[in-house]
């Protein structure tokens, strides 16, 4: 239990921050392209909750234009594509891992809204810290409907281990170099079971 309990939160923080100075170069381009294209603001943040229920602000970089009169897809801008393309947007979320927020690897943050929706053994999904990545972004994320995907986070909250995050980063990783098409912005609002 060593690694569910100490192990998994210095792994992330070490992880978090040398990721941050690796990458501090691509955060600067990205800022630069969002100034070339007078795009502003820069980051989307969103209040989601985490580890026992408490809300947090989670970042992203904006992929969608601010003008929320318009339907999400027509907000949609060709930069924002790429970087949810490549899932680049979500690079801010370092931020929130050496917070202490979030992991790489857990269930994904849901807003606020689905508090009351969840059942008693949905809400058990917030018995860890929300990752970047997790169980259910890797066996099938948007195309699986919302009972399988909190099937799949409760297995991963009840089934943590060194072993499985790997498994986890290794199938993210993956997912993301088969450059499939993005439909994130398909996924429908959940409204309880």
């Amino acid at each position: 239990m060593f690694y569910r309990s100490i192990g998994k939160n210095i792994l992330d923080w070490l992880t978090a921050f040398i990721s941050i100075l690796i990458f501090s170069w691509l955060f600067l381009i990205l800022l630069l392209v969002y100034l070339i294209l007078w795009e502003f603001p820069v980051f989307f943040k969103q209040k989601r909750i985490g580890k026992n229920n408490l809300p947090f602000w989670m970042w992203k970089f904006r992929t969608l234009s601010s003008d929320d009169k318009l339907s999400i897809h027509e907000r949609n801008f060709a930069w924002g594509k790429l970087l949810r393309f490549t899932s680049i947007d979500e690079l801010p979320q370092l931020w929130n891992i050496l917070r202490g927020e979030m992991s790489f690897v857990g269930p994904r943050p849901l807003p606020e809204e689905y508090m009351p929706l969840y059942s008693k053994k949905q809400i058990k999904r917030h018995d860890v810290k929300p990752g970047i990545t997790g169980w259910a972004q890797v066996n099938g994320r948007n195309s699986i409907v919302w009972l399988k995907k909190f099937e799949l986070d409760i297995y991963y909250v009840n089934n943590i281990s060194f072993k499985l995050d790997l498994v986890i980063v290794v199938k993210t990783l993956a997912l993301i170099l088969s450059f499939k098409k993005d439909v994130s912005l398909n996924e429908e609002k959940f409204k309880g079971t």
